[in-house]
């Protein structure tokens, strides 16, 4: 029977990868920074689909490493809108890492939170649309 990957009911991942040894840092395990770069990208997909339009990230909020991620870990990123302002969008995110294919472990790598500002065709910020 295939595994089917990270499963929370009710919610699909904004983005699944599988880091690379290109990804490593010093010590072999993959590189924070290589983290922190999907999860503002799986974070930007909600925001940018609320915001209807261009997006930029304005924070990084919290950012917490629970477990290191190692190469060829199926990496899951999940990302929830947790606040609406006028201009900004803020969302959580949390990612978790399947391994060892032959007898699967899922465990809880990452969470974060962004803030993102809704902007227009020059730059500046501009409102978020009504839901």
């Amino acid at each position: 029977m295939p595994h089917e990957g990270v499963l929370i009911p009710g919610r699909e991942p904004v983005l699944r990868v599988m880091p690379m040894p290109a990804d490593m840092n010093g010590n072999g395990d993959i590189f924070g920074g290589w983290v922190m770069a999907q999860c503002d990208v799986a974070a930007a997909i909600p925001a940018m689909r609320r915001a209807r339009g261009r997006i930029a990230t304005v924070a990084v909020n919290s950012f917490l490493f629970k477990q290191p991620i190692s190469v060829g870990d199926i990496v899951s990123f999940y990302a929830e809108i947790v606040r609406v302002g006028r201009t900004s969008i803020t969302v959580d995110v949390q990612v978790y890492a399947e391994r060892n294919p032959s007898n699967p472990v899922v465990v809880k790598v990452t969470e974060a939170q962004f803030t993102y500002v809704a902007i227009d065709d020059n730059g500046g910020k501009r409102a978020v649309p009504a839901a």
